[in-house]
């Protein structure tokens, strides 16, 4: 049963709340609060998990499943697995040492087992740290940003838990955008004795070493290059004692040179090594090793010209028999200088742009001075925004999949430039990212950005219309850099560029911000004008988009279909009350009359009884080809024909969640979701011939991009025979606001299950890339299970009348609404834990609404009851 807690107790509780924040800020030594789990993996589905730990547009290093520090992307470029950094056993990580009153002492690696795949090796040397003696039982438990790592062996008296986060505060880019990884190790005495237990970071100072370059040494591993006689420096500054680590012989204008901080707010047991001894033969990690283990006390010694820069930091502490200590340490960085676009075929030749954050802090050291002092706090706000959104009553894989994709936005697919503005990669690979520019078609999908940060959104709307629009409201889908040169990539995409109409629009109405419409309306009329150019996508303006589109297929198509079609009408409608706003009737009057036209037309003409498909239309005249009566006619490749396309809808989800109502019939709608359902999904792939990707194997289940019940084309487009989870979520947001919940559910079940952490990492969805832009449409199932809208125009939000209790966000304010039932009236709770807005007017889906007799302005921590009748 949901209870909705009257207005005292609220007070009570958030009376409460101050008061242990105030509290927990006044400690010195922060340590970690009690953190949530909504997702648990067991021993046997950690090896592929890796939670990225970092701030937006700053990089990570992952958090492994096992205790590892994987994946470290904080060099300006994707780096994963064995490409980057230092390998094998001279990879980052930390130990511990536990001595007992009487008997030996024993140093492990804070480390889960190895999983039997990872033991073949032509030369023994399988995974990092394969030489170290590991915990025998691990387990990983997540609530992203928060991951947990816990770690037990029978022969241990001690139990661990490592507890990685960063700050994650929707609403506020720059607390969400620290270049900083916050570890705890919680260690728990788990016998008779007290123990002296000391826990310990070590990595070599690796600057100059990015990955991208690397050479064959005598044993036939790649080695990267570049870090020269680097240097590490023990400092103290305040609470923070630790290890900078810098170099004077890198070219300090290389994307790879920086500066990195291991450091601690332990005040007391703080132990160091700046170095190790030359690491021939590999005795650098024997000697750290051999110190270490003799009294968990480090022992600094005097660098040598040969000696090696391994950095490592020591704390130990006495804990008595069931009590735990906890053990916090900080990596932070920064590294200045980001290429534009810079990938494996074009770094050489592209520009520095810079990086925001790096004009936040002077060096690594800065990061960890600066945060620290707030990090009780940014830990508070993580929490609550996490708390409130499990706590809501969503199915738990929408929370799932919602919550974990964020990580995208922590990945090195984004980036800010020193003007604050995001940019976006469509995804990265291994050692460069994939797909550069931001592209529209691309990033039209995902919501989450402009839902959780309104300001970030409003900086990619500044560039899609102010520097990659020319005079003829012609966009480049792909941004070039720096933004003086985003023109500079000729193509038009018609998906990308009717959604960024409908993107526009959804900004302006979650801001309700009047000059950002009025700033940018010139530069969005020549872009919705754009399509009725002579020879264009509709340059007969009938409504109907006849002329060639290209989309984020990666082709062409040429003829009307309803995936351009419905991001036509959606703009459509969006361009009509926006030129209302503007006091342009004339404009109006023409959307509305082509969106009715083109309505009608493409529900008599595309819509086969079952969904809509494609009439193929000649690339030279655009008259409709009759292939399907004559078999002499040439038909162009790569096009969609009678294919059922899974995000066929996509544009009308979007009109959805901007509150533009039904593009078409709605029954047709419907009918077409269903039959998606019905001829796309593949409950076992293991009978299926796919000629292209493969992101689902086996006896995986999904959705297929396209199916093929009335007969397929020869050559269709090249993707149609994959599954991707973009494009899974979209049609499965559909479902949802169609209350064909079981089929979404399904869907999205489907996905989650593939991402187990033993096949796959939960934390990064690819497509042609890891981190793919489009994963993040997860979250749109959100929005679309809660009805949730907010117009800061009219100063309107509107909620399901399904009785729950429901997380919400507008890109600047988030709190919860707690709905319930009293007989025909509906009673809302409606609380603001982050920002403030306006409220004039709340309405319920199919149930009425509340008109307030005063505007309201609800700002953090307040709370309203209200009823609204039917």
């Amino acid at each position: 049963m949901n209870r909705i807690p009257c207005q005292p107790c609220l007070s009570l509780l958030y009376l409460l709340c101050f008061l242990s924040l105030t509290a927990h800020i006044c400690v010195a030594q922060w340590k970690p609060s009690a953190w949530p789990t909504l997702k648990h993996y067991d021993k046997d589905h950690l090896r592929n998990i890796a939670l990225p730990l970092g701030g937006i547009g700053t990089g990570t290093v992952s958090l492994g499943g096992r205790g590892e520090l994987r994946d470290w992307e904080i060099m300006n470029k994707p780096a994963k697995g064995f490409s980057t950094v230092t390998v094998g056993n001279n990879a980052p990580f930390f130990a511990i040492n536990v001595q007992p009153t009487q008997g030996k002492s024993m140093t492990k690696a804070l480390l889960g087992p190895l999983d039997p795949s990872e033991f073949q090796h032509y030369e023994g040397r399988p995974v990092n740290q394969h030489g170290f003696p590991r915990f025998t039982d691990a387990s990983f438990d997540a609530a992203y940003p928060f991951g947990q790592v816990n770690l037990s062996d029978k022969r241990m008296p001690v139990r661990v838990t490592v507890k990685g986060f960063n700050p994650f505060i929707p609403g506020d880019a720059d607390n969400s955008g620290i270049p900083i990884a916050v570890l705890a190790y919680e260690v728990s005495n788990t016998g008779q004795e007290p123990l002296t237990v000391s826990v310990c970071g070590s990595m070599r100072n690796f600057v100059g070493r990015d990955g991208s370059k690397s050479i064959k040494d005598w044993k036939g591993d790649y080695v990267p290059i570049g870090a020269k006689k680097n240097v590490n420096t023990y400092k103290q500054q305040g609470d923070v004692q630790g290890i900078f680590m810098h170099s004077d012989s890198v070219n300090r204008r290389d994307a790879a040179w920086g500066t990195i901080a291991l450091t601690t707010n332990n005040q007391t047991g703080v132990s160091y090594r700046t170095s190790s001894r030359s690491n021939d033969w590999e005795n650098a990690m024997l000697d750290f090793w051999d110190d270490f283990s003799a009294d968990g006390v480090l022992t600094e010694k005097k660098q040598l010209v040969d000696d090696d820069p391994l950095a490592s930091l020591a704390v130990q502490k006495i804990i008595a028999p069931g009590q735990t200590q906890t053990f916090t340490f900080f990596i932070t960085w920064n590294f200045p200088n980001r290429a534009a676009w810079a990938s494996f075929s074009t770094k050489a030749d592209q520009p520095a742009v810079g990086n925001y954050y790096s004009a936040q802090y002077a060096d690594a050291w800065d990061v960890i001075v600066k945060t620290l002092p707030r990090l009780p706090i940014l830990e508070q706000k993580t929490l609550q925004f996490v708390n409130a959104f499990l706590q809501s009553d969503y199915p738990d894989v929408i929370k799932e999949a919602a919550l974990f994709n964020l990580a995208t936005l922590r990945s090195q697919t984004v980036f800010r430039i020193p003007s604050g503005h995001l940019m976006g990669w469509e995804g990265v690979f291994d050692e460069f990212g994939s797909c550069f520019g931001s592209c529209t078609h691309v990033w039209n999908y995902e919501q989450a950005t402009a839902f959780l940060f309104s300001d970030l959104s409003q900086s990619m709307r500044d560039i899609e219309f102010n520097y990659a629009t020319n005079e003829a409201g012609k966009m480049s889908f792909r941004v070039m850099l720096p933004l003086e040169k985003a023109q500079e990539w000729k193509n038009a995409a018609a998906d990308g560029q009717l959604g960024t109409i409908l993107k526009f629009y959804r900004d302006w109405q979650l801001s309700g911000n009047q000059e950002f419409l009025k700033k940018n309306w010139s530069q969005v009329k020549k872009a919705l004008s754009y399509a009725w150019v002579n020879g264009g996508w509709d340059g007969n303006q009938d409504g109907v988009m006849e002329g060639r589109q290209h989309n984020t297929m990666d082709v062409d198509y040429f003829g009307p279909n309803p995936q351009m079609s419905f991001w036509y009408l959606g703009a459509l409608k969006a361009g009509r009350e926006m030129a209302i706003a503007m006091n342009d009737p004339e404009l109006a009057k023409k959307c509305d009359d082509l969106a009715k036209k083109g309505s009608a037309w493409i529900d008599k003409n595309l819509f086969n009884g079952e969904y809509y498909e494609h009439k193929i239309t000649d690339p030279k005249t655009f008259a409709f080809l009759n292939w399907e009566r004559d078999s002499t006619v040439n038909v162009p490749d790569y096009q969609l024909g009678k294919g059922c396309l899974v995000d066929q809808l996509v544009g009308q989800m979007m009109a959805h969640i901007v509150g533009l109502g039904y593009l078409a019939d709605q029954r047709h709608i419907q009918t077409t979701l269903k039959s998606i359902m019905k001829y796309n999904y593949l409950d076992n792939f293991s009978d299926h011939f796919n000629n292209m990707r493969s992101y689902v194997m086996g006896d995986e289940a999904g959705l297929l991009m396209a199916s093929w019940p009335k007969g397929r084309l020869k050559v269709p487009f090249p993707y149609f025979a994959e599954s991707m989870t973009g494009f899974e979520y979209c049609a499965a947001v559909g479902m949802l606001y169609e209350g064909q919940t079981e089929n979404a559910l399904s869907c999205l079940s489907a996905i989650r299950n593939r991402f187990d952490g033993q096949k796959r990492n939960p934390f990064n969805e690819p497509e042609c890339g890891y981190h793919y832009a489009r994963s993040m449409t997860s979250w749109n199932a959100v929005l679309a299970w809660s009805q949730f809208q907010y117009s800061g125009v009219t100063e309107t939000m509107t909620i399901t009348s399904k009785p729950g209790n429901y997380f919400w966000s507008n890109g600047s304010a988030w709190g919860t609404c707690a709905v319930s039932q009293t007989g025909p009236k509906t009673n809302i709770a409606l609380t603001v834990l982050s920002g403030k807005i306006g409220l004039r007017t709340f309405k319920v889906q199919h149930a009425g609404k509340h008109s307030f007799a005063k505007r309201q302005e609800l700002g953090e921590g307040k709370m309203i009851n209200f009823t609204v009748n039917e």
